[in-house]
């Protein structure tokens, strides 16, 4: 009788530790601190939604990741939803084999104005270039004429010394932010604690 009185106070004991310590580290101020900041924004990151928004979103993102593509609309909505009060700042973090050259397609299709195209395009058709384990990003230039990006003018801008340096430069901030999986996001520097739609969604609430 003892034995087992001994075994339900543990296990009471264990329950109230895992509950006192989720609570703990659900309320406990995860912000990016004052040091990391300028690893958080750059000035050269493309923005979305009001750029003069008191609430700034920051992801972090991989061209060939399915979970990306999947919020990608459900951010826009949000944006869409507070056209003054929010933003969104994408940053990359190419952590998929050769996403790097996809992110600098992106950028040189910046320079025709086309960002959001590009993107768009190639996530459109990520579940034909991007399939797991073995990539092949030469399909992607067969998608972007669709929106009108000139291939013969993006091939010679990918070479662009200052897109190399920007895409280095947000692989060095994924590092210093700790980023280690896609998307990531932070809402006033604080990052999403616990990953899922419905969480960023409360976060940006909670922001606004």
């Amino acid at each position: 009788m003892k034995k087992q009185t001994l075994i339900i106070a543990s296990l009471f004991v264990l329950v109230l530790l895992f509950v006192g310590g989720s609570y703990l580290y659900k309320n406990a101020d995860h912000s990016v601190s004052s040091e990391k900041t300028s690893a958080l924004l750059r000035p050269y990151a493309y923005v979305l939604g009001n750029p003069n928004a008191k609430t700034t979103i920051v992801e972090f993102f991989d061209p060939a990741c399915g979970t990306c593509k999947s919020f990608y609309p459900f951010v826009k909505n949000i944006l869409k939803q507070n056209p003054d009060k929010l933003k969104l700042v994408l940053r990359y973090a190419p952590f998929h084999t050769d996403s790097y050259y996809v992110v600098a397609m992106i950028e040189a299709a910046r320079l025709q104005g086309k960002y959001l195209e590009a993107l768009e395009v190639i996530y459109k058709y990520q579940d034909k270039w991007a399939s797991h384990g073995t990539p092949n990003i030469g399909l992607i230039w067969g998608f972007l004429p669709e929106v009108g990006i000139d291939i013969e003018k993006l091939k010679d801008d990918m070479k662009k010394p200052e897109i190399d340096a920007l895409i280095k430069q947000d692989i060095e901030d994924t590092k210093t932010l700790g980023v280690k999986a896609t998307p990531e996001f932070f809402v006033n520097g604080k990052p999403l604690v616990k990953f899922g739609k419905q969480e960023l969604e409360e976060l940006i609430a909670s922001e606004l």
